[in-house]
């Protein structure tokens, strides 16, 4: 599922050529892609209207219209949004088409049909429940420290948990908990305020870091960037999708074991376990955990 880099790097590549161009027709071919109101109704609310900003939430996008209103795309597990010209390259997996006043397409794929585009008067309101964005100037050390004070769960499932904290996914928790030093296992409010700093700071360096490189492709190919070229991340990742592989800072065996039903990757050595570990479960199959 593409997190926030991938979701970035999207909305990047969408403001460059939409910001100023209008919808001239939409094409609803897969009926639950959107949702509400109905195909009919969604394609009348969106023919006319000018693009005035695209931005990312968590890992929504949002695409805010002259005169108010915006529609929220979430990629899911294979969604993936292209501007292109002439006739369709995957017409088997488009769901949603919107022709632009240029001439120019915006093309809605999605194989395993997750993907959701949702119109709304409110983006605000619509994404509320989000928590706060990891990159925002209210996201600080001492907040992050505040937040995890009151919560007695597990590390790596509060951080997946979009309530808690918007964008991050599987890779960047991992990525970020590997650099921090910190267990997936270690209860939330038992990290030093050291632990907290440094666990805040990796977050915010990995994000950064995979945004630069236009997110992350694995093997699946599942994500691309708006023109069809891959992330780079990949090549950088130092335990996802590495187990059996040496930790790139002590030469230990990365393991990969199953947590709150998500796939998990980290070093034995460098992030030590909890006095109390939870049973997890091993796993060989990361088949669908992205």
């Amino acid at each position: 599922m593409p997190e926030l880099p991938e979701v970035e790097t999207v909305a990047q590549g969408l403001r460059a050529s939409l910001v100023g161009r209008a919808i001239g027709g939409v094409d609803v071919r897969w009926t639950r892609s959107v949702s509400p109101p109905d195909p009919a109704a969604f394609a009348r609310r969106l023919v006319g209207r000018p693009v005035a900003q695209v931005r990312r939430r968590g890992k929504w996008i949002v695409i805010e219209f002259s005169g108010g209103g915006a529609l929220l795309i979430h990629l899911r597990m294979t969604g993936r949004l292209a501007l292109e010209e002439g006739e369709c390259a995957d017409d088997r997996h488009l769901r949603v088409e919107f022709s632009l006043d240029d001439g120019h397409s915006l093309r809605f794929y999605d194989p395993r049909k997750f993907g959701r585009l949702r119109l709304v008067d409110d983006p605000a309101a619509a994404l509320s429940d989000l928590g706060p964005e990891p990159l925002g100037d209210d996201f600080t050390a001492a907040r992050l420290e505040e937040m995890l004070a009151r919560r007695r769960g597990r590390i790596k499932p509060l951080l997946l948990n979009q309530r808690f904290l918007a964008g991050l996914g599987n890779i960047y928790t991992d990525e970020s908990l590997w650099r921090a030093g910190v267990h997936p296992l270690r209860q939330a409010d038992t990290l030093t305020p050291a632990e907290v700093r440094r666990l805040h700071g990796d977050i915010q360096s990995v994000l950064r870091a995979a945004i630069a490189s236009g997110g992350t492709t694995l093997p699946d190919a599942a994500y691309q960037r708006v023109d069809g070229q891959s992330g780079e991340f990949a090549e950088r990742l130092a335990v996802y999708g590495r187990a059996g592989e040496p930790c790139p800072n002590c030469g230990a065996s990365i393991e990969r074991v199953r947590v709150g039903q998500r796939g998990t990757h980290f070093c034995p050595h460098c992030q030590s376990p909890p006095a109390a570990i939870f049973k997890v479960e091993p796993i060989d199959n990361v088949e669908n955990l992205t």
